[in-house]
């Protein structure tokens, strides 16, 4: 009988997903009836109170740290240790926090290490100047050492080829657990933005292209978490068409918003390929989106772009005009479904 195969996912709260993408991708890639593989998951055990010693096939071990902000660091470093120590045959890394640790894992395990960099998230405005140093130099540090890399976007692909001259492999995520029923192809009128408050996300621009026009909006996220929600919130909730929306997490609720909206406004301008736009892409909604080369490369240029308000205030007024969500949906089917992206990690691993 073959050995079975050793994977540790490093990098997440954990599971069963209650954060984000990352969380999301893990919980897709695990199956109840999977038997050929050993899978170890590295979970934070603030974040669940039921600590559950299995889920889906996998064995859960919980780190006493915070597995986002400065406490990822430590929280990666202690995981990755942890997995060496128990003789892992492959590690798969989500982020690169840390990926500072990378040279001296190296010393002690000869695991096939892969590394999913992320969206570069040095770059994010978010960041001060030091903490954006650290993140380059883990990001640097990741790609030399590990074994593939994993670029969620072909233009973050472009990118490691021409700063660091390593071809990566391009992998995204699925969209199409957010399609939980048929689609009735409704439209109640409003256009609709779901995001994480931040101002990369463009966040005000949105706001103030629909506050200059009469056209419904429903803006989700969560508005309450920082000082640039509250007063977005504050400035924009006055406006009859804009409903400003705390952060919906039961996937029925969102897929009924999903489905009966006009068209998808997605705002963001980091982070490479976003979930929330490649679940959207699902629904067969047009969708307009910032342009950049992140947005432009998931949507294979056939998005409609806005770069500044009057632009977007522009889409809005001639919203009815076009209508990009039959080839939206068949880009999303081709390319980001949960069965594609898990054979395609899987097929990394030695």
């Amino acid at each position: 009988m073959s050995k079975r195969v050793m994977i540790s996912i490093i990098g997440t709260v954990g599971v069963p997903a209650c954060y984000g993408g990352f969380e999301t991708l893990v919980e897709n890639l695990l199956d109840e009836n999977e038997n050929d593989k050993v899978i170890s998951v590295y979970c934070s055990s603030k974040s669940y109170s039921d600590k559950a010693k299995k889920y889906k096939n996998a064995q859960l071990y919980y780190i006493p740290l915070n597995a986002n902000g400065v406490q990822s660091i430590p929280y990666d470093i202690f995981s990755l240790c942890h997995a060496v120590i128990k003789g892992t045959d492959n590690i798969l890394l989500l982020g690169v926090s840390g990926a500072i640790s990378l040279p001296f894992i190296r010393l002690f395990t000869k695991a096939k290490i892969i590394t999913n960099i992320d969206g570069l998230e040095w770059r994010r405005a978010k960041w001060g100047k030091w903490p954006k140093r650290f993140l380059k130099l883990s990001e640097k540090l990741a790609v030399k050492y590990s074994d593939v890399v994993i670029s969620d976007n072909q233009a973050i692909a472009d990118y490691v080829k021409n700063e660091y001259g390593v071809v990566s492999e391009v992998i995204a995520y699925g969209g199409d657990h957010a399609v939980v029923n048929d689609l009735n192809r409704s439209d109640e009128g409003y256009a609709l933005a779901l995001c994480r408050i931040e101002p990369e996300n463009n966040i005000e621009l949105i706001l103030e292209a629909f506050s200059q026009k009469d056209k419904a909006l429903k803006f989700i996220g969560n508005w309450d978490n920082s000082e640039f929600g509250r007063t977005m919130k504050a400035k924009y909730d006055q406006y009859d068409n804009i409903e400003i929306i705390n952060p919906i997490y039961d996937i029925n609720t969102l897929f009924d918003i999903r489905q009966k909206c006009s068209f998808y406004v997605h705002g963001h301008s980091a982070g490479g390929t976003n979930p929330s736009l490649v679940e959207m892409m699902h629904f067969n909604k047009s969708i307009v989106a910032y342009d950049c080369n992140y947005n432009i490369a998931s949507t294979e240029s056939k998005a409609r772009f806005f770069k500044n308000t009057e632009e977007l205030v522009e889409l809005i007024e001639n919203s009815a005009t076009f209508n990009n969500g039959v080839v939206m949906q068949e880009i999303a089917e081709r390319r980001y479904t949960w069965k594609i992206v898990k054979e395609q990690y899987f097929s990394l691993f030695k």
